[in-house]
């Protein structure tokens, strides 16, 4: 492989900011404003393209190629450049939405089930920048040029590669802000359009949802660098009840300071419970004995992660902030709060979710 811009090469990244930006605070002679694109809820993917050979790199640089042969097959295809270097996601849809938990399946070293799962599953590459075609570095360019350069490149994409949607409109930014998640997409995404590629920096602006829901403490596990001398708190599992009233596993919040960690630890120690005296029980003792439920309990990214538990006595209700589901559970950490002691815990229901307005994901892709 021989390109003007060589893996590894690290993604341009995003910082958080509440609100779609106004376009006028981001001046430029040359190319003012903002470009809006849809936050696309995948795997963050780098393609290296060289004729046939084609390489998948994920955001920290690893290869991703062998879990995607049916994206590799799209992207050799006439209607993706010869010789070039894009960025975008890789994504899963299902019954016309995002799907990250199937999209997470992918990650599996039996080929055989790789190869299943692109037949069953097939994922899709959507494009949303460029670095390089043929011999030129395009890194160094505006986005506003590189996106120019991006759209004439995917005129006629092939089945399996998009090229994402853009506005410089904020007010159509906005309404993607509030429709397109109900199609499975994670916000919306501002670049400045005089911006160069500029690898492993904080250069964009994400826009995600912000709520709150109050949620039952059901357990916790401890801090990598707890000890027997300094236990520390590491996570709180979260919990909500169903129709049926079961105790539903939501999700975790994390993110706590060293000392705050050892208060949670000695804070939530008069709740420690067994599993005779928790509707987790059974889904406990199968873990501590290692059997197939244990499976639930290991990371699909770290296999040797030690992601046991302690069952406590649900009677805490915490509220937590959280971006979005992701089906019955917080699609990213939830960020506690405080504790809401005025709540009972069989009043947390999903019920206090928010529901997205449906809307299909091949609108957001046609578009």
């Amino acid at each position: 492989m021989d390109l003007p811009v060589m893996p590894p090469v690290q993604p341009m990244l995003a910082k958080s900011v509440k609100g779609v930006p106004d376009p006028a605070t981001f001046t430029d002679d040359e190319h003012p404003g903002l470009l809006f694109e849809p936050k696309w809820d995948g795997f963050r993917c780098l393609v290296f393209k060289d004729g046939d050979e084609v390489e998948l790199a994920s955001r920290n640089t690893k290869p991703l190629t062998r879990y995607f042969p049916e994206v590799v097959a799209a992207l050799r295809s006439p209607g993706v450049p010869e010789r070039c270097v894009l960025d975008g996601e890789i994504v899963v849809a299902h019954d016309g939405r995002l799907e990250f938990d199937t999209l997470q399946e992918r990650i599996h070293p039996a080929e055989s089930r790789v190869s299943m799962l692109a037949e069953t599953t097939p994922a899709r590459y959507v494009a949303f920048d460029v670095l390089a075609l043929g011999d030129e570095d395009l890194s160094t360019h505006p986005l506003a040029v590189r996106r120019e350069r991006l759209e004439a490149a995917l005129s006629s994409p092939p089945d399996g590669v998009h090229l994402t949607r853009t506005t410089t409109d904020r007010a159509v930014a906005e309404q993607w802000f509030e429709q397109f998640e109900g199609a499975g997409l994670d916000g919306v995404v501002a670049k400045p359009l005089r911006g160069a590629y500029e690898p492993n920096k904080r250069a964009m602006l994400k826009i995600k949802h912000d709520r709150t829901a109050d949620v039952v403490v059901a357990g916790y596990r401890l801090h990598k660098n707890s000890t027997e001398e300094r236990p520390l708190l590491g996570s709180l599992l979260l919990a909500l009840y169903d129709d049926a009233g079961s105790l539903r596993h939501i999700g975790v919040s994390a993110s706590f300071t060293e000392k705050r960690r050892g208060e949670l630890y000695d804070e939530l120690q008069p709740l420690v419970c067994g599993p005779e005296d928790h509707p987790w029980g059974a889904w406990s003792e199968v873990t501590a004995s290692g059997g197939k439920a244990a499976q639930a309990n290991v990371s699909r990214w770290n296999a040797g992660k030690d992601l046991s538990f302690q069952l406590l006595r649900p009677e805490r209700v915490v509220e937590v902030g959280y971006d979005h589901m992701e089906g019955e559970r917080f699609r990213h950490t939830a960020q506690f709060k405080r504790w809401r002691p005025d709540r009972e815990p069989s009043s947390c229901t999903y019920e206090q979710l928010e529901e997205p307005v449906s809307y299909d994901l091949d609108e957001v892709l046609s578009g």
